[in-house]
């Protein structure tokens, strides 16, 4: 069952769990317009996070309201394997690291 309108949750791929939490909504930045919302992931027990970064909603763009957010496990979980694959690593010690992915999570 998916559940989305959770603000934090963890979610298993490929055998190890993983933490995340809503860090931003979709918000409008003076200097660089709308910016999507935010999520923070980190690997059960280790120490380097990642920040996933979803574009903003198309109906912001357009000038209308804003919906309710549609994150879910299933999102965060293509997110994750997103971040994988552009190189973070989740047990490595340095700075979070900073990923943008499209609207399904890739």
């Amino acid at each position: 069952m998916l559940h989305p309108h959770r603000l934090s949750g963890t979610v298993s791929v490929d055998g190890l769990d993983y933490e995340w939490e809503l860090r931003r909504e979709p918000a409008w930045s003076e200097s660089e317009g709308w910016q999507g919302m935010t999520v923070a992931l980190l690997q059960k027990d280790m120490q380097r996070g990642a920040l996933i970064e979803f574009p903003p909603p198309k109906r912001l763009l357009k000038g209308l309201q804003r919906g309710r957010l549609q994150i879910n496990d299933a999102i965060v979980a293509r997110g994750i394997r997103a971040a994988l694959l552009a190189g973070w690593e989740p047990e490595s010690r340095g700075k979070t690291m900073w990923f943008m992915v499209d609207a399904d999570g890739n």
